[in-house]
């Protein structure tokens, strides 16, 4: 795992090189192991002061640079970047892994290509000579990486189908300027930072700024499974990937579980290729603990495993994972997470460019921080909720559809909406009695009341949020457009396919895989998940709905499939999920240091309401209502304009 940058000048301007430098430096972190610089360049720039820099130089007119952070995964010899084919031409700067490469590599070599070296990022750039656009459709991983073509003066970038490696960019005056990371960009003197408030919008309801945006007006994301191509004609963008839900009618049960078995079996055993230490996230959940036991059926030695403990019960999975552990005699480790702990927030806000108030990043720093102590590779159990239906809301979302199609449609507003809206907003009572959520969200359309269920400040309340400077600016925009377009468009049959695609394309890759990518590459930890193969997944795809969720049961087939490896404890009990108790620790130990961000932060002071702040505050501490999520949403944005703005 690596971080990438580059800035290539289709003006025909020399590239800086200093500049190049340090933009890649801000990746210390993501490859801390060597660094490496391509100049399309005959001679090493003029003035240059670092004699032992590793700088490669080519024929060429100077106008493009490729920088490199390594973390040496495999190959460690001989995999330095940027690296080149046999005629210095292409060139490539790669972050990821490439899991088919070998196959790759032998099918290259029988066409006559010479490689010296053994590491997949070679064969990237030996499949672009052959294929190349059409060679991403080969690659089996995960990825980004930037090809720069010397004779076509031409970049290709791309980014993997489920968005797991990060890829920012900005394209102004014929300069474009990529990395890992944001903050590449933000090296550029003279970048322009003014605020994309309909980002800012997005991140209110999302807990995340959603590709292609960056919270940044002049700065973007490339989306999951795209490629472009840019050159001084301009950037083409296209997606090379997609993932159609229809399902495959006429395979039985035992058929689907045997599969399950074997792609799983595979996608868990080509990851776990390295020539580093290597170990597992386990929290005693289905999918982690799914993991292990294929890592342990193919480990000849006992696999390193690394859990997270907390104080209040209703958020403490160690047990369960303390069970897997003990069933597989894996080398356990476990780190138990307080109130104080959370002081790394802070930087964590540097880590991840952008507003970020998903609050699990601060668990998923430590159990990065910990699993480092002994490996540089962790497998990881991402994927499974949204392959196979195992979300809580899925289950509420299709309960609403019942009593929604019970009602004729000219009735649902009037009678629901009514009721909804007449139904205290009761978070301090046990869950049985908090129905104003159900109420409401059968009055509406099946795609708004998933977006109200999974939305943070919803639109019509971002007035409430957000000065009148900032709705002006917003101008009615509304993130639910967003929402419903992906939905509309996808390639499924039924309603639960619908939304989990929507997941896939949202949720998944811009919260939960930011998340891992940001805290792990923090401490220069390699994460990959099997369950996020796109063989394994493509195959999930076609499971039919009702053998996700079935009644009450969500990963039905799943954990079916499962039961050869995981006992009905673990399999069947409730699910907790993966987060910190911010509502206690905000009442508790945080509560000084959250007021003070969230009411007298520069960024509230600028952009916000800051007597609805205070407002929800007050209700808050006296436990009127529970605004957790919103402080915390608030508190992440001051903590980020305090280090970027």
């Amino acid at each position: 795992m690596c971080g990438i940058a580059g800035i290539i000048n289709f003006d025909g301007k020399k590239s800086d090189t200093d500049l190049l430098v340090k933009a890649t430096r801000t990746l210390f972190h993501r490859g801390p192991d060597e660094e490496g610089y391509y100049i399309n360049g005959e001679e090493r720039p003029d003035g240059y002061n670092l004699d032992d820099l590793p700088l490669y130089t080519s024929p060429g007119q100077g106008n493009a640079g490729l920088g490199h952070r390594r973390l040496s995964i495999i190959d460690l010899a001989s995999g330095q970047q940027p690296l080149c084919n046999e005629d210095e031409t292409v060139w490539i700067t790669f972050n990821g892994e490439v899991y088919n490469y070998l196959d790759i590599k032998k099918e290259l070599e029988k066409k006559g290509h010479i490689f010296k070296t053994n590491s997949d990022t070679e064969t990237l750039v030996h499949a672009y000579e052959e294929w190349g656009e059409n060679a991403i459709q080969r690659f089996r991983g995960m990825f980004t990486f930037a090809i720069w073509d010397e004779k076509k003066q031409e970049l290709l970038v791309a980014r993997d189908r489920l968005g797991k490696k990060p890829f920012y960019y900005s394209f102004e005056n014929q300069s474009f300027v990529f990395g890992s990371e944001l903050k590449v960009i933000l090296e550029v003197p003279g970048v322009d930072k003014s605020i994309d408030y309909k980002a800012l919008s997005d991140y209110f309801s999302l807990l995340y700024v959603p590709s292609p945006r960056t919270i940044f007006k002049k700065i973007k994301k490339l989306p999951a499974a795209h490629y472009a191509v840019i050159s001084k004609k301009g950037m083409r963008i296209e997606s090379y990937w997609d993932l159609p839900f229809y399902s495959q009618t006429g395979l039985s049960e035992n058929r689907i579980i045997r599969d399950l078995q074997e792609i799983l079996n595979e996608a868990t055993r080509i990851r776990m290729m390295s020539e580093v230490p290597l170990g597992a996230f386990l929290s005693g959940g289905v999918d982690s603990s799914a993991i292990v036991a294929m890592m342990a059926g193919a480990s000849p030695d006992p696999v390193i495993t690394n859990s997270i403990s907390f104080s209040v019960a209703s958020y403490n999975e160690a047990d369960y994972a303390k069970k897997v552990a003990d069933l597989y005699k894996t080398d356990h480790n476990e780190f138990h997470v307080t109130p104080d702990a959370v002081s790394i927030i802070e930087k964590l806000a540097w880590h991840y460019d952008e507003p970020f108030a998903d609050s699990s990043a601060v668990p998923t720093y430590y159990v990065s921080k910990m699993a480092r102590e002994r490996v540089t590779v962790s497998l990881s159990g991402d994927g499974g909720d949204e392959n196979f239906a195992g979300y809580r809301r899925y289950y509420m979302d299709m309960r609403e559809n019942l009593v929604r199609n019970l009602v004729p449609r000219a009735l649902r507003r009037p009678v629901f909406g009514l009721l909804g809206s007449l139904y205290p907003k009761a978070d301090y009572l046990p869950q049985i009695f908090r129905g104003k959520a159900f109420l409401s969200n059968v009055a509406r359309d099946p795609i708004g009341a998933y977006y109200f269920s999974v939305s943070a400040v919803h639109d019509m309340d971002k007035a409430k949020f957000f000065n009148g400077q900032i709705m002006k600016e917003i101008r009615g925009y509304q993130t639910f457009d967003m929402f419903k377009e992906i939905y509309d468009k996808a390639p499924a049959q039924d309603h639960l396919s619908r939304i989990q695609y929507l997941d896939i394309k949202t949720y998944l890759c811009e919260d939960i895989l930011t998340k891992v990518d940001r805290a792990s590459m923090a401490v220069s930890l390699e994460v990959r998940c099997p369950i996020l193969d796109h063989v394994f997944m493509e195959y999930a795809a076609k499971i039919p709905s009702n053998l996700k969720l079935k009644g009450l049961e969500g990963k039905y087939i799943f954990k079916k499939a499962l039961k050869k490896y995981l006992p009905d404890e673990i399999l069947y009990r409730k699910k907790m999920g993966f987060g910190v108790p911010i509502l206690e620790w905000m009442k508790g130990d945080l509560k000084e240091y959250t007021r003070t961000l969230v009411l007298e932060g520069d960024a509230s002071r600028t952009y916000l309401n800051l007597p609805h702040l205070t407002r929800i505050w007050k209700e808050h501490q006296r436990g009127v209502r529970n605004w957790s999520t919103e402080l915390w949403i608030v508190m992440m944005f001051n903590l980020w304009h305090r280090k970027f703005a």
